[in-house]
């Protein structure tokens, strides 16, 4: 081979080598574009659920902000019923509270949390209930003992006897894990408290 066809061939060579080095330019490029599209999807669509929050969560939060608990703990169970896909609790069946998703759960007790300055809210109610000894073991065995105690650290219960909602305080100093409230005084009592108990628990880290 003559050097002036090596020559041809380093030449060659060199051509093919920016061809590819061009092509993997513009394979990033594509990457890097293909990566935008799918941060503004993203960024669309956690919009479009934060549009939809407002709409759905819009009064609950107003309330909460203005301290109005009665009309916050109203709400909250009105939007606990839309979720459920019944329009009263009597209707709501254990198969309605599995469906209630855990992310318009947490919405709803980050609301509470924030705005009660950690005092009020579902996984509130949650904790006492678990450091009470509460269990899916002891829901499953229906244990009244610990309920009736959550009931006593709520202020749900006195004396012995289950305090009717209507006769809630709203205005005086409730105790921590109060709120809400109305959702749980279910036409059903204790069995469809431990049914939204499981709930939370299968919510609890999601």
């Amino acid at each position: 081979m003559t050097e002036t066809e090596q020559f041809a061939q380093i030449k060659e060579l060199q051509n093919s080598i920016k061809q590819i080095e061009k092509q993997l330019e513009e394979l990033t490029e594509i990457a890097a574009l293909k990566e935008r599209i799918l941060q503004l999807e993203n960024q669309l669509e956690s919009s479009l659920i934060l549009l939809s929050d407002v709409y759905r969560y819009g009064k609950l939060k107003d309330f909460l902000a203005a301290k109005k608990w009665r009309e916050a703990d109203q709400e909250t169970t009105k939007i606990m019923l839309i979720l459920a896909g019944e329009n009263s609790q009597e209707n709501v069946t254990p198969e309605d509270l599995e469906k209630i998703p855990c992310d318009a759960i947490n919405v709803i007790d980050q609301l509470w949390l924030k705005y009660s300055d950690n005092k009020f809210g579902f996984f509130i109610q949650l904790e006492i209930y678990q450091s009470l000894g509460g269990s899916m073991e002891a829901i499953m065995t229906q244990d009244m003992s610990i309920l009736q105690a959550v009931m006593d650290q709520t202020g749900w219960r006195k004396n012995g006897q289950l305090v009717d909602y209507g006769d809630f305080d709203f205005q005086g100093e409730m105790k921590k894990g109060a709120l809400p409230g109305e959702w749980w005084f279910s036409p059903y009592g204790a069995k469809m408290a431990n049914f939204f108990l499981a709930r939370l628990i299968a919510c609890q880290f999601s």
